[in-house]
């Protein structure tokens, strides 16, 4: 029906311009006599006119169609520029040219010069008929504004710069107006651009937002860098403007920048981070036409590789989760972007022994990125044998698997809170890296982990609990003052997994360089600021006090473990940190019987497989004495037969 509305309405538009430009063509006419014999009629010699009345419908049938050839009834005139102009001109030329050619050859009496007013007043009034919709809505867009229209700032006075302007001042539908705008070029300074005054450089922001009282302040400058973009951001967060911003280069390069290109500031934004850089090829080498493997598959670093993988053209992209619904959103994504890539979902748990032999077996995976995982610290925390269950045995039943299936590569996501963990899920994941550098020592397939610290957006990560405390009107809850934690996006740790993978040889813990460490307490304050209310005045922050297995800091890397570089400049190679694997696989027969049991004891001996991790005191008043002595009795007695 809106469709139906809007096509009858361009019918309209184009039959009322073919009126218009008939009437044109015969005033242009007569008038051209009109201005040759010195404004009166009477003057005008009567052959002329005759001749004017007798062939006027072939002049006129002929000017349309050339019209026509030149797109004079296609374009949206609310949008004319120069181009239209002149191609008003060049046809209105052609149509005058050709008069001239006729009554010349048919030897038809006619004043030369009314060729050339006949030309002049023709392109003046098809001027005007399309360009005086412009100028009316110029008026009534300049002069009669509502309540609620927004005061605009851009900052930028460039191609991009140029281009919102001109859109928000074409566009009827928009409530916005821009009033200044802002550039760090001294020598446009006061210059005017689109009749919009340059004001000033960044450090003139806050002043003329309260000077012109801006609602909204637009970034355009897509060739800034990342740190130059934070600089200038950090700047206007203190406005309490609605802060958009254009996302990159290629629309300037393309000419595209439109106001549907805008999008709010984000919190990634402030981080100021370029940019990461991939080299796609050789992930493709290793990718392309490979049965791949994903654990985890419907979680926020599961369904990102997934993604990134579909678009290296696997053989076939097998995705294993235990969880229906957010596994089934992901394969209705890539089936719809990626249609020729075999895909293949399967509602598994990584901890089915043989389910997990049966998937193998089957499919035959050759590459597997297991990211398959418990997660959530205070949870695991409170229920620390789950997370021994999925993220030990989970994994050890997938490193089992592919090692006996011939797997080429096996890449298992780690993370930063296996290093010096306080925690159980932190120390689970560093009994997995142990596994991974136990297998790769005797098996054909290349085990690697990789490590990375917090990934912003993710499910359960502090950027969405912020966003949705501060939707509700606060208080935001920060654990501590001075917590901090690595940050990076989800698509850019994926793309750097992938790359880890290319280069894994077997063993390797693989450390992607998060940048500077972020405080949580600042990350916050921003937040607040972005959403254009002041912290602790419209929003309070609440500092609650640290969780149970939280630390103030985090680390890639322990001391023990070295580095060495890769050809990527964000990807480091840790050395493994040798341990006595006979003793540590006896231990994890233990320890599975220990989850299998139920036991409460069961951090002392997880503390005893990490020696970095030191469980909370509290809970280990809480265990009780008899099965500390019977299960740690037990665990001396096996260390003195196997020294």
């Amino acid at each position: 029906m809106v469709k139906t509305v809007k096509d009858n309405s361009l019918v309209i538009k184009k039959i009322l311009l073919l009126i218009l430009d008939t009437v044109s063509i015969n005033a242009a006419t007569f008038l051209a006599l009109f201005f040759r014999y010195e404004l009166s009629f009477t003057k005008i010699d009567v052959q002329y006119l005759t001749y004017a009345q007798q062939y006027l419908w072939a002049d006129t049938i002929f000017t349309l169609i050339v019209f026509t050839i030149f797109g004079l009834y296609r374009g949206l005139w609310k949008y004319a520029s120069i181009k239209e102009l002149f191609n008003i001109i060049i046809a209105c030329a052609i149509s005058y040219g050709f008069k001239f050619l006729v009554t010349s050859l048919l030897r038809i009496a006619q004043p030369r010069s009314t060729i050339f007013f006949g030309w002049m007043l023709l392109v003046m009034m098809v001027f005007v008929t399309r360009f005086s919709y412009r100028f009316l809505r110029y008026i009534i867009h300049e002069n009669i504004r509502g309540k609620g229209t927004k005061r605009v700032m851009v900052i930028g006075a460039g191609d991009a710069g140029n281009m919102i302007i001109r859109e928000i001042k074409s566009s009827g539908n928009l409530k916005s107006r821009v009033v200044c705008v802002i550039d760090d070029d001294k020598n446009v300074h006061g210059l005017y651009i689109q009749g919009i005054k340059i004001v000033g450089g960044r450090d003139q922001i806050i002043n003329s937002a309260k000077k012109f009282k801006i609602d909204e302040i637009i970034i355009a400058i897509p060739s800034a860098s990342s740190q130059e973009r934070k600089k200038i951001l950090d700047i206007c967060k203190e406005t309490k403007c609605i802060l958009r911003t254009i996302p990159g280069m290629y629309q300037i390069i393309n000419n595209e920048v439109k106001l549907s290109d805008l999008r709010d500031v984000q919190i990634e934004d402030l981080l100021g981070r370029d940019a990461i850089d991939i080299n796609v090829q050789e992930i493709l080498d290793y990718v392309s036409g490979k049965v791949i493997l994903v654990t985890g598959a419907g979680g926020s670093i599961g369904s990102e590789l997934c993604r990134q993988i579909a678009s290296h053209n696997p053989s076939m992209l097998v995705m294993l989760d235990i969880y229906e619904n957010s596994i089934y959103d992901i394969q209705l994504e890539i089936a719809k972007k990626y249609p020729k890539i075999k895909i293949n979902v399967l509602i598994a748990s990584i901890r089915d022994e043989k389910r997990i032999k049966c998937i193998m077996t089957k499919y035959k995976p050759e590459i597997i990125f297991h990211a398959a995982a418990h997660k959530h610290v205070p949870l695991m925390e409170a229920s620390p044998n789950e997370a021994v269950k999925n993220n030990v045995f989970g994994t050890l039943t997938l490193v089992k698997a592919a090692d006996e299936s011939g797997v080429e590569k096996f890449i298992m996501i780690s993370t930063d809170k296996a290093v010096r963990p306080t925690n159980i899920m932190g120390a689970t994941k560093r009994i997995c890296e142990m596994i991974i550098q136990a297998y790769d020592k005797k098996s054909k397939t290349d085990f690697v982990a990789v490590r990375f610290g917090n990934v912003l957006g993710s499910n359960g990560s502090v950027i969405p609990i912020f966003k949705k405390q501060i939707q509700e009107g606060g208080p935001v809850t920060v654990t501590h003052k001075d917590i901090t934690r690595y940050f990076m996006t989800i698509p850019e740790a994926v793309s750097l997994v992938l790359q880890a993978g290319y280069y894994a040889k077997g063993g390797e813990i693989f450390i992607l360089d998060m940048g500077e460490p972020v405080k949580i307490y600042d990350l916050a304050r921003n937040m607040i600021k972005l959403s254009g209310r002041t912290p602790d005045v419209d929003i309070k922050i609440e500092v609650t006090g640290l969780r149970p297995g939280e630390k103030l800091y985090e680390e890639l890397l322990m001391d023990e473990e070295g580095i060495e570089k890769t050809q990527n400049d964000l990807i480091y190679i840790g050395h493994p940190i040798k341990f006595d694997e006979k003793i540590f696989f006896e231990n994890l027969k233990q320890l599975k019987k220990m989850t299998e049991d139920e036991v409460a004891c069961i951090k002392l001996l997880i503390a005893k497989m990490v020696p970095t991790y030191i469980p909370d005191g509290e809970d280990i008043e809480k265990i009780d004495n008899n099965e500390v002595n019977e299960y740690v009795m037990r665990l001396f007695a096996q260390d003195n037969q196997v020294k």
